[in-house]
């Protein structure tokens, strides 16, 4: 089974690469990630075409998370338990949804930006963060053989490694000493990154700014993560970002991140 996640920036403007990318890679569930549409927007009709059942959880033009899977779609849930909210008054964002595809419990995460070290915004995703972390936990703690893939732009690179110059991200978001916990407080709870192993190292990014010549010029970062739990982590026999997608015109500027399960 191939599990996928990708942060598309937008399902409408880039449908038809979405579409190309399932044929050409063969992918059994795609967790899908910045939407930007709301329900009545979402082209559904694009993926039932490809044999594909989809949930998709949009509230706007902003954020917004789906699940395309053509091998079963269950006990669909739209955000966690303990998930903040943003604004005023507080309300819980399109960030989360989570379905069972053959017996993995998929969720497709869409980590808060944060935009500044200083902007509240930083505070919500710290909180998001650590209330995924406590989710987590309690998930394995309830079923600790439970198979569960945390999928999805995670707006943190958790190693210096993991971004093109440490030198300019300093002073900057997704590379903070609190950011890079945060991220750790999920994976101590008991969560993998099935990716690195296969992919490990300087320059194996995710994720590539329009501007600047970033892409062709290397100037990456690594921020999409498929963290499984231990049961599932133990299935995974291989993993691929698929460099492909970023390339050309019509480009998200995120890259698929696809995982191979026995």
């Amino acid at each position: 089974m191939r599990i996928a996640t990708w942060n598309v920036n937008s399902i409408r403007s880039r449908i038809d690469r979405v579409e190309a990318f399932l044929t050409r890679v063969d992918i059994d569930v795609l967790a899908i990630q910045e939407t930007k549409a709301r329900d009545d927007q979402f082209p559904f009709e694009r993926f039932t075409r490809l044999g594909y059942e989809v949930v998709q959880h949009g509230l706007n033009q902003w954020n917004g998370v789906a699940i395309a899977s053509r091998v079963g779609l269950q006990d669909v849930c739209l955000g966690f338990d303990g998930m903040p909210g943003w604004g005023d008054p507080s309300a819980p964002e399109a960030r989360a949804i989570g379905a069972v595809c053959a017996g993995v419990h998929v969720w497709s995460l869409y980590v808060p930006n944060g935009r500044t070290l200083e902007d509240p915004h930083m505070g919500y995703k710290l909180e998001w963060l650590a209330a995924l972390a406590a989710a987590g936990r309690a998930w394995l703690a309830a079923d600790p053989t439970a198979q569960i893939a945390l999928l999805g732009d995670w707006n943190v690179a958790p190693f210096d490694e993991d971004v093109w110059s440490v030198e300019y991200y300093e002073g900057k978001t997704h590379t903070s000493p609190g950011e890079r916990a945060a991220y750790q407080a999920v994976v101590d709870a008991g969560f993998a990154d099935v990716v690195r192993p296969f992919h490990p190292g300087p320059g194996t990014y995710t994720y590539w700014d329009y501007t600047r010549l970033a892409f062709p010029k290397r100037r990456g970062m690594r921020i999409d993560f498929a963290l499984c739990s231990p049961t599932l982590a133990a299935r995974v026999t291989g993993a691929v970002i698929d460099r492909e997608e970023r390339k050309g015109k019509g480009a998200s500027d995120h890259a698929p991140v696809v995982i191979e399960v026995r």
